[in-house]
C-alpha cells in the first residue's frame, strides 16, 4: 500500500487576518495583583515532561503572579525539592475548554540557554486518552536564544505525529502570539501575520483530535529534551510576562473589526492630562470606561464623536483599562498614566 502524504497547505505568505469576525468568549486582562485568578487557573505541579529541569511550584509568588497589569511566571535557579530551578505552569484544564476560535496572548519572553517559554493549549480529554491521542497545538513555543516563533500541531496517527512552521521576531519585546481554529484549518500568527497553516478539514491524516475541546496552557520550562539544560551564559531569574490572554468565537454578524480604520485609537500612551480617543463610526454611540488594575471604576460615559477627549489628569500614575462597549462589539486597551 502506498504512504499516505499529509495534505496540509504550506502557506508562507505574510497575509494579514481579514474579514473574520469574532466575539471574546472568555480572558483574563490580568488587571489584577496577587496569584492568578482561580477560577479561571490551575497550576500544575511538581516535574512533569520532557526531561525538564525544573519543579513548578504550587501557588507561589516567587514563581507566578500578577502585578503591574501582566501575569508573571518566574524561572529560578534555586534548590527545591529535588531540582535546582523552580517556574511556574498554569492550564485552565477543567476550568474552561472549547472547541474553535481565535485563541491569541501578548507576550514578552525571556532568552538564554536552556529557557523554553510556551503557550499552549491540550485536549481536554488527555486524561481519558493520553498524550498525543488528546491533541496539542503550541501557540508559541521560543527556545534558549533563538529570535524565531514556534508553531506547531501534534496529534496521533499510529503513532506521533507533527507539523509546524516558525517564524522570526524579536521574543524579548511584546508579540501578540494567535491561532485561528475551525473545522477546516489551523492558522498560525504573528501579530496579525499568518505565517502557517495546517490542513484538517474531514479529520484528514487522523487528524479528529482537532474536532474536540481543549484547555489553555502557559508555563516557562527550563531545560529539557528540545533546547537541552542552562549554562554560565543564562540569567536566573527570568521572566515570561504576560499582557492578557483572549478567546473569540466567530460571531453570527460579517462585521471585520480588523481593518486599521475600524480599531479604536488612544493616544499619548503614557498619556499625563488628556487622552484622545479616535473612534470609528462602527463603535459610535457606544459606552466607555475607565478602571485601574484593582478593577475599580474611575470614569464611566456615553460617547457619540468621532473624536473624544477625557481629562484624566486626576488619576493617580499607574496602569489603567479603557474599555468600550456597543451592542456585542467591545474593545479594551491598556494605557499609563505617568
Amino acid at each position: 500500500m502506498k504512504n499516505i502524504v499529509i495534505l496540509f497547505s504550506l502557506f508562507y505568505f505574510l497575509t494579514p487576518s481579514f474579514g473574520q469576525s469574532w466575539n471574546l468568549v472568555w480572558s483574563d486582562e490580568f488587571n489584577y495583583s496577587g496569584l492568578p485568578d482561580n477560577t479561571k487557573w490551575v497550576h500544575e505541579v511538581g516535574l512533569i515532561r520532557n526531561q525538564e529541569l525544573q519543579y513548578y511550584t504550587n501557588k507561589r509568588l516567587d514563581n507566578c503572579k500578577v502585578e503591574n497589569g501582566n501575569l508573571l511566571i518566574i524561572g529560578k535557579k534555586e534548590s527545591y525539592k529535588g531540582s535546582d530551578y523552580t517556574s511556574a505552569c498554569i492550564t485552565t484544564d477543567d476550568k474552561f475548554s472549547f472547541k474553535y476560535g481565535k485563541i491569541e496572548a501578548r507576550i514578552k519572553l525571556p532568552s538564554g540557554q536552556g529557557m523554553w517559554p510556551a503557550f499552549w493549549m491540550l485536549g481536554q480529554n488527555i486524561h481519558e486518552e493520553g498524550w498525543p491521542k488528546c491533541g496539542e497545538v503550541d501557540i508559541m513555543e521560543q527556545i534558549n536564544a533563538e529570535s524565531k516563533n514556534h508553531g506547531t500541531m501534534h496529534w496521533d496517527n499510529t503513532g506521533h505525529k507533527k507539523y509546524g512552521g516558525t517564524i522570526t521576531c524579536d521574543v524579548q519585546q511584546y508579540h501578540v502570539y494567535s491561532i485561528e481554529w475551525n473545522e477546516n484549518a489551523i492558522k498560525w500568527f504573528l501579530d496579525g501575520t499568518k505565517y502557517w497553516e495546517g490542513n484538517i478539514k474531514d479529520s484528514i491524516n487522523s487528524t479528529g483530535e482537532f474536532h474536540k475541546p481543549f484547555y489553555l496552557m502557559l508555563n516557562l520550562a527550563i531545560g529539557g529534551s528540545w533546547p537541552g539544560s542552562p549554562d554560565a551564559s543564562t540569567l536566573f531569574p527570568d521572566t515570561m510576562s504576560v499582557d492578557y490572554v483572549r478567546v473569540y468565537q466567530e460571531k453570527t454578524t460579517s462585521i471585520s473589526l480588523n481593518r486599521t480604520n475600524e480599531t479604536i485609537q488612544i493616544s499619548p500612551n503614557p498619556t499625563n492630562d488628556v487622552l484622545t480617543i479616535r473612534i470609528p463610526q462602527l463603535y459610535r454611540s457606544g459606552d466607555l470606561k475607565i478602571v485601574d488594575i484593582k478593577g475599580t471604576e474611575c470614569l464611566n460615559r456615553h460617547v457619540d464623536d468621532a473624536i473624544t477627549q477625557l481629562a484624566v489628569g486626576h488619576l493617580s500614575k499607574g496602569i489603567y483599562f479603557l474599555k468600550f462597549r456597543k451592542d456585542i462589539l467591545s474593545f479594551t486597551q491598556k494605557f499609563i498614566k505617568s
